[in-house]
């Protein structure tokens, strides 16, 4: 990427106001954009790159750096010895006589990294050091350091209870469903066909933590089965959900398509979305997709099949 591209208006706007009034909130909103930015950074020719991309860049040319290149950058050393990476917000932040053979464009986050895992031989960074000269300490890289952590935590959505049950019904009827008719073939078709809802039952109660829901509504087995021997070779099996579950985001009812001969099975679902009710297809290894629309004339097995045909 070249240097000149570098869209860092905001953080150059934060730095300014630092300069003015260097107030820790100001030095807050700088730390806040950075942590985001791609900036410049000094550094001698890296190791082992191929002649193409070292003659690219001895033109001047914006090349990709390999990420098995090793990057030594080029380091400013402090009254006290310290010695002090710089980083610069764009290239006429650097002067012409300051500049070193090479000028990286890299992610703030990259030189985080430099910085903490050379504790030895880094003490802190310089933001614009001949102009805005904003000294970034190491318990300031530590705060930063912390501040990408736990950005990259898994967040916690708390869901009410009717909300839990709805992304119960959906993790059972297109996903463990699905997935245990495609382990089990025609023995769990047959299955499901005998037990109907008391199947169904036993992956709600799975999904409950610790067991604790071990009373299910009697609604959940209100199920409703159907098997139609199409042909000598083709079954369909059709599972009505329970009454509730017509409702925008859920799964209404089950096609499951099953070829004696090939021992093959297809896996259909009808929705209701915000375009309508869709026919929706569960694949072997878990994907799901939204097919085409549930016809108006109410010829759901002649779509089934048509959509089992292709396939």
């Amino acid at each position: 990427m070249d240097g000149q591209l570098l869209e860092n208006e905001q953080l150059e706007s934060a730095l300014e106001e630092f300069v003015q009034d260097r107030q820790k909130e100001n030095y807050a909103k700088v730390m806040e954009v950075l942590e985001k930015c791609v900036v410049l950074m000094p550094s001698m020719p890296p190791q082992g790159l191929d002649e193409k991309t070292q003659e690219l860049m001895r033109t001047g040319q914006a090349v990709q750096i390999p990420n098995e290149a090793k990057i030594i950058p080029c380091l400013l050393r402090k009254e006290d010895g310290e010695h002090v990476l710089p980083i610069f917000t764009s290239l006429s932040q650097i002067p012409q006589d300051k500049r070193s053979p090479v000028v990286l464009t890299v992610p703030f986050q990259l030189c985080l990294n430099m910085v903490v895992s050379n504790q030895d031989h880094v003490g802190m960074m310089v933001l614009n050091p001949y102009t805005h000269n904003m000294m970034i300490t190491r318990e300031i890289l530590e705060v930063a350091l912390k501040r990408r952590s736990l950005s990259r935590q898994p967040k916690t959505v708390k869901v009410d209870k009717n909300q839990f049950k709805q992304l119960l019904h959906n993790q059972v009827t297109m996903y463990q469903l699905p997935m245990y008719l495609f382990r089990n073939g025609e023995q769990g078709l047959k299955r499901l066909q005998d037990e109907e809802g008391a199947l169904l039952v036993q992956f709600y109660k799975e999904g409950y933590p610790d067991g604790r829901e071990t009373a299910l509504s009697e609604a959940l087995k209100d199920f409703s089965v159907m098997t139609l021997n199409i042909t000598d070779d083709i079954q369909i099996t059709r599972l009505d959900m329970p009454g509730g579950t017509e409702k925008k985001g859920m799964c209404y009812r089950i096609y499951a398509v099953f070829r004696r001969s090939t021992q093959e099975l297809q896996y259909y679902t009808m929705e209701k979305t915000e375009q309508g009710n869709y026919f929706g297809r569960i694949t072997s290894d878990g994907k799901h997709e939204l097919v085409e629309p549930v016809p108006d004339n109410g010829a759901e097995i002649e779509a089934v099949m048509n959509l089992a045909a292709v396939m």
